[in-house]
């Protein structure tokens, strides 16, 4: 018969709880041990030595086990901090085991969850009801120039640091605006990545472009780059707006001539000689009130002959819709180029810088030749003059070529 004496010493030895030297004492015995601590948290120990930490707890009337982890790498402390947690969830019903399996599961799809795939998620969504190769355009500039930078990360740890130093990169080849639509672009991936959970908060949100990138002289005309060409001529080709025929051809002669909106749009039949392939514009419809020649492409006069044959081939190359006596709205291409899917990336000035860089970068052409038939100013009269008549013959070929250059992209767009 036991005395109180001894029951209640035996009890105490059972519900004292471990110390720190108890665990750095035990040792490994032949078979697998535990030491227990309180409330079903208990060390166990393996023949090799290893020690982790375990919970027994019931959880709608049946055992469970749950691994806290390892001893040292779990202290006592923290074992028994995770202890309390999982007890606490089991207060609110839920089991701490299950919990724990879904912690890990969300922490191996976050880790896989990168930018790059999310980039992909934001595609799947964007692409429908947009142009299809205007869209893929978009994402072609991504995988060029985000991608590389960081896309491998998960998109919880990517940074505003991250996304300023790829757009400084972008900046640094002298791509300005370019810069500034990879920001808006990798905006709108955070955007949804946010609305799906996946992060809190929006790199992109957290700065300025003005605050990280260079000031520069974008003026108010926007331009598409050379490689987004395919996608406008495609746009062009499907006209799925159902835009007016004379509309189209009018961007199509303005992406091959680049004169200025208003040089097109007054444009008069007597100013043409087709069979010359020739368009002479007087002095007073010049910016310069210098007259110009602006050499015309075979498809050019074909696009010409067309529109002669809309209208007679009388008065306004581009006679309004509704008043033949006037000339085209100078905001009808504006309002074509936003129909066709480039609103705020497109203007009919655009198409001037759009033709400088890819023609001397494309096709090599020297910057004098090109700048000559852009109709830019030039301070000594007579070099322009002399600058007129030598490269007359030249401008003849480039603009050629340009044309040619424009039917290869065309029918890349339809491989």
């Amino acid at each position: 018969m036991h005395t109180p004496t001894s029951e209640k010493a035996k009890a105490s030895k059972v519900s004292r709880p471990l110390t720190q030297l108890a665990i750095v004492n035990a040792k490994p015995k032949e078979k697998p041990y535990k030491l227990s601590d309180q409330q079903g948290l208990y060390l166990y120990i393996t023949p090799a030595g290893g020690k982790s930490w375990r919970l027994k707890y019931r959880y709608l009337g049946k055992e469970k086990l749950l691994v806290l982890g390892s001893f040292p790498e779990v202290t006592l402390a923290e074992a028994r901090e995770k202890q309390f947690m999982a007890r606490k969830a089991l207060t609110n019903g839920q089991d701490p085991g299950e919990e724990k399996q879904k912690k890990q599961q969300n922490a191996l799809e976050a880790a896989e969850r990168t930018f790059e795939k999310c980039a992909e998620e934001w595609w799947e969504r964007k692409k429908y009801g947009n142009d299809e190769r205007y869209t893929s355009y978009i994402v072609r500039r991504i995988q060029k120039d985000l991608i590389p930078c960081f896309g491998k990360k998960p998109i919880h740890l990517v940074t505003s640091r991250d996304l300023i130093d790829a757009l400084q990169k972008v900046e640094a080849r002298g791509a300005h605006e370019l810069a500034r639509r990879l920001k808006q672009y990798a905006s709108e991936i955070f955007r949804q990545a946010r609305a799906m959970g996946y992060i809190s908060g929006n790199p992109a949100e957290e700065f300025e472009s003005r605050d990280v990138l260079v000031k520069y002289k974008k003026g108010h005309f926007a331009a598409i780059e050379a490689d987004e060409i395919p996608a406008l001529l495609a746009a062009l080709e499907l006209n799925k707006p159902r835009l007016y025929r004379q509309t189209v051809l009018a961007v199509k002669l303005m992406l091959m001539t680049f004169v200025r909106t208003g040089e097109l749009i007054k444009a008069q039949w007597e100013e043409f000689d087709l069979e010359k392939a020739m368009w002479s514009i007087p002095a007073e419809r010049m910016k310069m009130r210098r007259p110009h020649l602006v050499p015309l492409s075979s498809q050019a006069v074909e696009a010409l002959r067309e529109l002669q044959a809309m209208n007679n081939g009388k008065g306004y190359v581009f006679p309004g819709v509704y008043d033949p006596k006037k000339h085209m709205s100078d905001n009808t291409i504006l309002q074509a180029l936003a129909a066709l899917g480039f609103k705020g990336k497109m203007t009919g000035h655009g198409f001037r810088a759009l033709a400088m860089s890819t023609i001397k970068e494309k096709l090599n052409y020297r910057h004098e030749v090109v700048d000559l038939q852009l109709a830019h100013a030039k301070k000594d009269k007579i070099q322009a003059a002399y600058d007129r008549a030598q490269f007359l013959e030249e401008r003849i070929k480039m603009m050629q070529a340009w044309a040619d250059y424009l039917s290869e992209q065309l029918n890349k767009a339809k491989d």
